[in-house]
């Protein structure tokens, strides 16, 4: 199969795992609008969203040892399509979460927090895969979309540390891993002072409000 011809049929497969992404997106707005209408808090800062570009899946799939075939890569990867949701404090990070799982529709397949757990260079997040139906004209298709739970704090610190990254092109000069290891510690400080705050704000408010 030409190249051309074998990208465009990727493409088209894609459609799916948009199609997905925008059911969750609408998922979580509702949800969102919801909590804050009945509770007077919205847990939900802001959402991005993606979707991989066929060329990162074929790479992505090469790297594995697999053949460039998008029936593997259902199959084998868990983030082709992806949301970011970023919440203004940890306990609304696992509230959504929480939330998300008691859709009859959105199936929780793996969960990594590393939040509770975080990695060794001080990343934080909290990881679902979750598979929901998307319905077309046709068929059901369950798709899986990986979901990235964190804080303002937590998105902060791990967008930087990209940057920085990137900007080194992986060759970080000594002593960065752990200058960004503590820096992490400062945000995970910042989270809980920011929570407890928020606790105490609570408590303080008037009944009804």
């Amino acid at each position: 199969m030409e190249i051309g011809v074998a990208d465009d049929l990727l493409r088209r497969s894609l459609v799916v795992y948009k199609f997905a992404v925008d059911e969750l997106m609408t998922k979580l707005r509702i949800l969102s609008e919801e909590f804050d209408l009945v509770h007077r808090h919205d847990p939900i800062e802001h959402v991005t969203q993606r979707v991989k570009r066929p060329d990162a899946i074929l790479d992505k799939l090469r790297r594995k040892g697999l053949p460039a075939d998008l029936s593997l890569a259902a199959e084998h990867l868990d983030d082709v399509a992806g949301v970011r949701v970023v919440c203004p404090f940890v306990s609304d990070v696992y509230r959504v979460r929480d939330m998300l799982a008691r859709q009859n529709d959105v199936e929780i397949l793996k969960t990594k927090d590393y939040i509770a757990a975080p990695k060794p260079n001080g990343y934080r997040s909290l990881h679902l895969i979750v598979r929901i139906p998307v319905f077309l004209s046709d068929r059901v298709e369950h798709v899986k979309v990986e979901v990235q739970l964190r804080t303002i704090a937590m998105d902060f610190w791990a967008t930087l540390e990209h940057k920085l990254y990137y900007k080194y092109d992986d060759r970080v000069p000594a002593g960065f891993v752990e200058e960004l290891t503590a820096t992490a510690a400062i945000a995970a400080e910042l989270d809980a002072r920011m929570e407890s705050l928020h606790h105490e704000v609570q408590r303080d408010q008037p009944p009804g409000r």
